[in-house]
């Protein structure tokens, strides 16, 4: 094959991908060009271009989709290629076209790969003949209509895109039919695809992906395997390399499955051959992801391999250059997805403005967010993927649970908490989960739990944040804190509620500025007076706070708390933990209106299914709408029976945080 040298590269793509490509092509010395939608006109990846151009538009749809734009832009820049990154048109067959009749070079796979492994049904069969094991599959007609006798539990699968997008574990037969139609729907928004088939669902197996680069001249190579068991929803929360506790001759299996099957469709370019594995050591073939993973990290980690930086040269014709005994590992490797999403409410997605992001420690950090920047529902969740390396797996976890106790992120909820608590849990300690365990272990979810001291800690952190954006907000009287009074005896008085834990709990605190940046805290009951009038003795512990710069001593004992305000609450992270906060108001509100008359977004998306129509009955629980955001479906359901009075938005009508949905008439009253 005739090479080629690329000097300047158009990016595809955003956020920490954009990023991690532009960090190799600077490497090399080729020059980057950007684009970017209406939506991400400050994005930090544009920071890693020398050219950026607009595509316009809020959604993915307006702008990263256009394949027209995309071409269009790279042209117009004196490209010579193209990397689509993963996810929008990374395993897109018309793209890798255009891009190639344009005069450039495609990034990736050929188109005809694509096609052919980007189609699961067509991926199997290829799988099949490459004397891979694989399960049977069901093709779905055009139309949805649901096939006779299948076996559950199963699942139903989108034939194109990937990143868990499009899939339905069905478990009941009479599910069948709504989880064809909520997949459809799903692939049809992601990859502009509805088909969907059927295949059985392998309880309790592990997910193992094995990493292949191929030439495109028939040499195939291995960069050994990953273990992406951890997930919600069908998508990865923590990926691991090597995979721990496979046996030798299924792991030899697996590598030699990935590369024939690799071998047999003449694979150029990186990409992933996913695989299930069971307890006994069967092993089912998944699919193939025509692109760079979302976890090549791991594998670059373990390997010493730049595997961007062999994609150039694939592309540009220079071959792969290593042999697979050249191949080897060293160490471990794991790496966490921090999202924008709360595990302990159903996994559901946070927005706002970043106020800060720092994760300390030995790690590598892969993330297209700073502070200032703004999480939209117009994309994906993730904010940034962490990497640690250690010389073994204990070292590993052990670093990557440090980093994430200690990581400084303000403005959005996240899953920072239950990653802790997953690195530390017994069960994933001693390897070898499979894709259930997070429905096994549930308590996962809910983060780690300060101790008593340390809660003590973050609740004086919250109240002298407060004080301090009291003081800002107050510029009268610039030597007194607010709500300063001239009586000695007496301090502050306010509640605080930290809803952290099986249930809220309120923490009373009484606190006076003793002077420079000395404090007496008073925590606990405040006294109460007896049916006489007297008061007893208050003997509530007295503790002497010092602010020591960016630590909090409280008698004698320093901490570092990360304050961050969140809306109407605080979040409070440390060495041992996190804990939400909120002020209990001196006066109860009294407005038994103030709910609203039916249910309300849980946050800004698209809505993409109306199941009723005014006048309709409904029954408790019952589905009422769907709202697209983030990549992820949720429903809308009613607390009750009722009457639907007013469906309020119809589908595709976009939605803010708080818009009532549906109004409902219950027994009688709007509710």
């Amino acid at each position: 094959m005739a090479t080629r040298q690329i000097r300047r590269l158009l990016i595809a793509n955003r956020g920490e991908i954009a990023i991690r490509i532009a960090r190799t092509a600077r490497d090399r010395g080729i020059s980057c060009v950007g684009v970017y939608s209406d939506a991400d006109s400050t994005s930090l990846h544009l920071d890693s271009m020398d050219v950026a151009m607009a595509l316009g538009g809020e959604t993915a749809a307006e702008s990263y989709l256009r394949i027209d734009a995309i071409v269009e832009a790279a042209v117009a820049n004196g490209c010579d290629a193209v990397h689509p990154g993963y996810g929008f048109l990374a395993e897109n067959a018309e793209a890798a076209r255009a891009v190639e009749a344009a005069g450039l070079m495609w990034v990736g796979p050929t188109a005809e790969q694509i096609e052919l492994l980007g189609d699961k049904v067509a991926a199997k069969r290829a799988a099949e003949e490459s004397g891979v094991p694989t399960t049977p599959i069901i093709e779905v007609a055009a139309d949805g209509s649901t096939p006779a006798d299948v076996s559950m539990p199963a699942l139903v699968k989108a034939a194109a895109g990937g990143g868990g997008r499009g899939m339905r574990i069905v478990r009941e037969g009479d599910d069948l039919a709504a989880a064809i139609e909520s997949a459809s729907r799903e692939a049809a928004a992601a990859f502009g695809d509805a088909t969907v088939f059927i295949e059985p669902y392998i309880e309790q197996g592990r997910h193992i992906e094995v990493q292949i680069v191929g030439d495109g001249e028939g040499e195939v190579l291995h960069f050994g395997e990953r273990d992406c068991s951890v997930q919600r929803r069908n998508q990865k929360v923590i990926e691991e390399a090597p995979a721990v506790g496979l046996p030798d001759d299924v792991r030899a299996a697996l590598h030699v499955g990935a590369t024939r099957l690799a071998r047999h469709v003449n694979y150029r370019g990186a990409g992933t051959v996913e695989f299930l594995v069971g307890h006994d050591g069967t092993i089912t073939f998944l699919e193939v992801n025509t692109r760079l993973q979302v976890e090549h990290p791991v594998t670059e980690a373990v390997t010493g391999v730049d595997l961007v930086g062999l994609q150039f040269d694939v592309a540009s014709g220079a071959g792969l250059g290593l042999t697979q005994d050249a191949i080897s590992l060293c160490g471990h490797a794991v790496e966490l997805r921090l999202v924008a999403e709360d595990p302990s409410s159903g996994w559901m997605p946070s927005t706002g403005v970043i106020t800060a992001f720092d994760v300390p420690g030995n790690v590598r950090v892969d993330s297209g967010i700073r502070p200032g920047s703004v999480v939209t529902t117009n994309y994906d969740s993730l904010l940034a993927k962490i990497i640690v390396t250690g010389a073994d797996r204990q070292t590993a976890l052990a670093v990557a649970a440090d980093a994430m106790r200690r990581a400084d992120i303000g403005g959005v909820r996240t899953n920072a908490d239950s990653l802790v608590a997953i690195l530390t849990d017994d069960v994933f300690v001693e390897g070898g989960v499979d894709t259930g365990y997070l429905d096994r272990q549930p308590h996962v979810l809910q983060g780690v739990r300060p101790e008593t001291a340390d809660i003590d800690a973050h609740l004086v952190a919250v109240v002298l944040d407060r004080v301090a954006a009291n003081r800002r907000a107050d510029q009268r009287w610039g030597f007194a804190p607010s709500g300063w009074r001239n009586l000695s005896t007496r301090g502050q008085r306010i509640t605080m509620v930290e809803s952290g834990g099986d249930a809220p709990v309120e923490y009373e605190v009484e606190y006076r500025l003793l002077g420079g940046d000395t404090w007496e805290f008073l925590l606990g009951p405040w006294p109460k007076a007896d049916d006489d009038g007297a008061l007893d003795p208050d003997d509530r512990p007295r503790s002497v706070v010092r602010r020591c710069g960016d630590a909090i001593e409280i008698d004698g004992r320093r901490t570092s708390p990360n304050v961050s305000r969140l809306g109407e609450s605080w979040r409070v992270s440390g060495w041992s933990g996190r804990t939400e906060w909120h002020e209990l108001p001196r006066f109860a509100e009294h407005d038994a209106d103030l709910a609203g008359s039916g249910p309300v977004a849980p946050l800004p998306g698209t809505v993409i299914d109306v199941r009723v129509s005014d006048g309709d009955s409904v029954e408790a629980d019952q589905v009422l709408m769907v709202i697209e955001a983030m990549k992820m479906e949720h429903q809308i359901t009613t607390p009750s029976a009722a009457t639907v009075t007013t469906v309020r938005f119809s589908v595709g009508d976009r939605v803010d945080m708080g818009d009532l949905l549906v109004e409902l008439e219950i027994g009688g009253q709007d509710s």
